[in-house]
């Protein structure tokens, strides 16, 4: 194997690895909040259901933390094993948020297993309640630290360059760069969003299977509220990215609008082909870019005629910003529609064609996270540490890369087969309607 192959397959091996770790990962950063609301709603209105929910997404949240604890350690692995070079140079800035972040995990871990050990021991709810913080504290700041670490690769700070050496090294700068107000403020809402979309998808799903009981209206009716919520704060994040990408990253904004000259007042292109350098059958919204870039109309916006060809990222990376644009609005509008429709008892968000998009929006929400994550890597790209270290230069020289793809690829099917065949059976051998049924009878027994 050759090494323009040895980077092909280290390429790919880690867009698989992250691609599947994350939908764990934003899952396991959202679900925490989401319990934690169900349960402070629950108590505050004394809403059986409520309770119900937070303990029954507890049960399912600490299956896809087994699975991401797996994918992250092999996410540690491949890092060491195929990117040496880069470990090799980054690994001195940025090795504080990378431990950090494992810290955080556990801090998690511990508090959520004292929450689930501790159900029904506590005679104040509230108490019980408190648990949940360091637990929703912990995922959130795992995600905070592991996106310190990808804004370091696209905006590397914290260090001199002396005659090929590291020198003058400050973790903190690094940690702290330009690129991580942004990128962490997105993440966060995107997992929130994500979770919250996932939950509802479940939701609307037992609906249509017949289950008509209250607290299945009740979990759908609060997660598409959270999802309305986080969905707006997704997209005023993703304005404030843009504005970023143009001061900071203006090959990569450049790229994915197919913006190719600098010009005033730049239109917007949503979808379209290229025939020969030419966009045909897109969709232009006059000054759209320039004011998404610096929030004027007619404002000048870099385009890739300012860059070496062989450091203009992907032009793929259109369709991928298409995507999570599309699929953003789209859910923007769903839980707008369904929250009002509730609130002015309009009858069509009761109806089953309405239910099956909500079912849509979960799978969609995650492929829009996928999109996300592909725009952010690849439109990186050729550099590995921008400006400073190329992707082919950071990557092993392994022969054996291939072997490990394979061997990764199995080990992720199983894993994945594996969470879904738990999680259903799980949840189709406690029902609802028999837990709230047992709970009654402990009630009853209680009281004699």
């Amino acid at each position: 194997m050759g090494n323009q192959d040895a980077v092909f397959y280290s390429r790919v091996l880690t867009e698989l690895t992250l691609s599947f770790h994350i939908i764990y990962a934003t899952i396991g950063v959202g679900i925490p909040l989401m319990i934690m609301i169900a349960q402070w709603v629950g108590i505050k209105k004394k809403d059986e259901h409520y309770i119900l929910l937070a303990r029954r997404w507890t049960r399912g949240y600490a299956i896809t933390v087994a699975v991401g604890v797996v994918t992250g350690t092999a996410i540690g692995l491949q890092l060491s094993l195929l990117w040496p070079h880069f470990m090799q140079v980054a690994g001195q800035v940025i090795a504080l948020p990378l431990f950090m972040e494992t810290f955080a995990f556990f801090f998690e871990a511990i508090f959520l297993g004292i929450y689930l050990y501790t159900w029904d021991r506590f005679e104040n709810q509230k108490k019980h309640l408190l648990l949940l913080i360091p637990v929703a504290i912990g995922a959130s700041f795992s995600a905070v630290f592991i996106t310190m670490v990808n804004s370091f690769m696209n905006q590397p700070r914290g260090f001199d360059v002396v005659n090929g050496e590291l020198v003058n090294i400050n973790p903190l700068v690094a940690m702290f760069n330009l690129a991580t107000p942004t990128k962490v403020a997105h993440v966060l809402a995107t997992s929130y969003m994500t979770a919250a979309f996932v939950l509802a998808a479940i939701g609307a799903y037992r609906l249509l299977r017949g289950s008509e009981h209250i607290y299945h209206k009740k979990a759908l009716f609060l997660t598409m509220k959270l999802g309305l919520i986080f969905s707006i704060t997704t997209a005023v994040q993703g304005d404030l990215s843009g504005k970023y990408l143009a001061e900071y990253q203006p090959e990569k904004l450049a790229a994915a609008e197919w913006h190719f000259e600098t010009e005033e007042g730049a239109p917007l292109i949503l979808y379209g082909v290229l025939d020969n350098g030419e966009v045909k059958y897109a969709i232009k919204i006059p000054y759209a870019l320039s004011i998404l870039a610096h929030g004027f109309p007619n404002e000048e916006v870099i385009g890739l005629d300012q860059f070496p060809a062989e450091e203009t990222p992907p032009l793929y990376i259109h369709y991928l910003f298409d995507s999570m644009v599309t699929i953003g609005m789209m859910l923007v509008l769903l839980s707008l529609l369904y929250v009002l429709g509730i609130a002015r008892k309009w009858r069509f968000v009761s109806s089953r064609w309405f239910h099956w998009l909500i079912v849509l929006g979960g799978p969609l929400s995650i492929l829009a996270i996928e999109a996300g994550w592909w725009l952010d890597e690849v439109g990186r790209q050729p550099w590995v540490l921008r400006g400073i270290l190329k992707t082919v230069n950071a990557s092993t020289t392994s022969g054996d890369v291939d072997l490990m793809l394979w061997l990764f690829a199995g080990l992720y099917l199983v894993l994945g087969v594996a969470s879904v065949v738990v999680l259903m059976r799980m949840f189709r051998k406690n029902t609802v309607e028999r837990e709230l049924a047992d709970r009654e009878l402990d009630k009853v027994g209680e009281s004699l």
